[in-house]
């Protein structure tokens, strides 16, 4: 079961973290290009994207997954499903379209020009989302490959735009006249729209997929079931508080940087932190292949005898890997700065306070599974809830005394406090043996080794190959620890 999982993981994060991984590769190309006030525009926006796609999807692929797990229910479970989501999301993005300009100019406080960014994002959030539960189909019916293609896809043209418009096209106006394609790009670009290509070329790959998936819609005889739907929206409606928490602890930080810094620094000091937050995308990435493979298959081993030892392995392993990602990042951070342009540097302390923050949450992930198995998805609102209020007031109190660093801090006091709590409470209603001495030995060793490089860094001058060879050394050596523990299982794991 761990090979089946750690296989589709593989599959997922072909797309999720060449997804996360391209945009992380973006960041230098936005960086390079964009002052940072520009760019905390950008950040800024998704953001707020974020809450709204947990509005305009209100966790009904979540319920797909519970009521269409049983092979008599999945087809009505995905026509109601996508019949709701496709009305609300009309509706949603209609209102957004409608309201653009009061949106942009009296809510954001932006010029009026920013009112086509609301526009296309309308067009964004409900393509992505109407797109999400006919991915959610693909998941629970172990079509990994399908899934990946179409999101690779979206991946390559999304990229290819970024780089058409914002390296090619300002290449060739550079070329003046006598380029061959100059008439035509002096014809389709302005210099002067800035980042608002960054939204073109999204817009423009969210609706491909949709094209791409009009095989998958049509494949289905469609039925909305009334009694089911109220049964997927009271099994979700918790899930939707959880889900608003959960983005609250994810992505409030921007926005309250945004408000609560003097107006002069804000969306600066915002891209600098939402720059430099990228390179916490290893950790990031890996918790979300993790995530798309976990759900179905957690509901899928319900049923086995050993499901509980198996969820507790998996929660060691997820704790191994990320553990890895951290010293990785942390080791070799002289060498990843490089991703992002000077002046966004100084914000580089926030990585390795970022990197355990998402190990955390990706426990927090793992931990999560005894309230979705019990129907007890009320509590993971009420767990989300609690994290998103300790976000909220250490943000507050922070950021106008440390800035962003204070809301780096605050994400890793609020992960490891859901952790913590989702741990508890499980072990009352669902008792999983998960195997704390050695996950939190592993964290233990892992910190204390980027500490110890800390001072061997200190001990060599700074040398940058003195630097990466000690690291290297002890990368190694965590490597060797681990190996010496888990010997017994690697061996059958590759066997």
């Amino acid at each position: 079961m761990l090979k089946k999982l750690a296989g589709e993981t593989v599959i997922y994060g072909l797309s999720s973290i060449i997804g996360r991984m391209v945009t992380f590769l973006l960041t230098p190309l936005y960086t390079y290009n964009f002052p940072t006030e520009d760019y905390g525009v950008v950040i800024y926006l998704y953001s707020l994207v974020a809450f709204l796609m947990v509005i305009f999807i209100y966790r009904m692929e979540s319920a797909y997954f519970r009521f269409g797990t049983d092979a008599e229910t999945r087809e009505s479970a995905f026509s109601t499903a996508l019949l709701s989501v496709v009305s609300t999301s009309v509706i949603f993005a209609g209102i957004m379209l409608f309201f653009s300009r009061f949106i942009a100019v009296d809510l954001m406080n932006y010029p009026p020009s920013y009112a086509l960014y609301v526009s296309m994002f309308a067009g964004i959030l409900a393509f992505d989302v109407i797109a999400e539960i006919p991915f959610a189909r693909l998941r629970l019916e172990g079509k990994a490959l399908r899934f990946a293609i179409l999101k690779l896809t979206s991946i390559g043209v999304n990229v290819g735009l970024n780089l058409f418009f914002i390296v090619l096209c300002p290449w060739i106006l550079e070329q003046g006249a006598g380029h061959f394609a100059y008439d035509f790009i002096e014809k389709i670009y302005n210099p002067t729209f800035g980042v608002g290509y960054i939204f073109v070329a999204n817009l423009a790959a969210s609706s491909l997929v949709l094209l791409l998936l009009i095989p998958d819609f049509l494949r289905t005889k469609y039925t909305f079931d009334p009694a089911l739907w109220r049964k997927m929206f009271v099994w979700a409606a918790p899930l939707i508080l959880a889900g608003l928490a959960g983005i609250a602890n994810e992505v409030i930080d921007r926005v309250m940087l945004k408000y609560l810094l003097p107006e002069n620094i804000a969306d600066s000091e915002l891209g600098i932190y939402g720059a430099c937050y990228k390179l916490a995308v290893i950790m990031a990435l890996f918790t979300q292949a993790f995530r798309y493979a976990a759900e179905p298959f957690f509901f899928a081993q319900k049923k086995n005898k050993d499901s509980k030892e198996l969820y507790a392995a998996i929660g060691k392993y997820f704790a191994v890997v990320g553990l890895v990602a951290f010293l990785v990042v942390t080791f070799y951070i002289d060498l990843f700065q490089y991703l992002v342009d000077e002046p966004y540097r100084e914000g580089l302390k926030i990585v390795p306070v970022l990197l355990l923050a998402n190990l955390f949450l990706g426990l927090y992930y793992n931990l999560s599974v005894w309230y979705k198995l019990t129907d007890k998805t009320r509590w993971g609102g009420y767990i989300m809830a609690v994290g998103a209020v300790i976000t909220v007031v250490l943000n507050w109190w922070w950021i106008p005394k440390i800035g962003y660093m204070g809301s780096a801090w605050a994400t890793l006091i609020c992960y490891v406090s859901v952790t913590a709590i989702s741990y508890v409470l499980g072990q009352k209603y669902f008792p999983v043996p998960y195997d704390l001495k050695r996950i939190f030995g592993y964290i233990f060793i892992a910190v204390a080794f980027y500490f110890l490089s800390l001072w061997m860094r200190n001990a060599v001058g700074g040398d940058l190959t003195s630097v990466l060879i000690s690291n290297t050394a002890l990368l190694l050596l965590y490597f060797v620890i681990l190996f010496q523990a888990e010997r017994k299982l690697l061996r059958k794991f590759f066997a």
